[in-house]
């Protein structure tokens, strides 16, 4: 019987939690995404650009399409800027968040 209570308890509590240095490599990973999160500000620096001149080629040439979609790459690049820029505490909050379910 207490082998089955025992059963039960691991099964509502693992008591796994996320442990700094465990893995071989780790310092090498995080060197990795923080390299792809910089490409990912750079291209997302260009892509605003991009953007902000079709917006006013479109606006001055008289093209609404062109307009119109260069404001839309301009909020999608800003929109993008922000989560790539929040990555980390995004990840953050949830991760705490996540502790507190029981």
């Amino acid at each position: 019987m207490k082998l089955m209570q025992h059963a039960q308890y691991l099964a509502y509590n693992p008591g796994v939690t996320p442990k700094q240095g465990g893995l071989p490599g780790l310092d090498v990973l995080k060197n990795v995404i923080g390299s792809i999160n910089l490409f990912g500000i750079i291209a997302t620096v260009g892509a605003l650009v991009i953007s902000a001149v079709v917006w006013a080629w479109g606006h001055h040439s008289g093209g609404h399409q062109a307009e119109q979609n260069g404001k839309k790459g301009t909020a999608i690049a800003a929109g993008c800027a922000l989560l790539l820029g929040a990555a980390n505490g995004i990840v953050a909050f949830f991760s705490a968040m996540g502790t507190q379910v029981h």
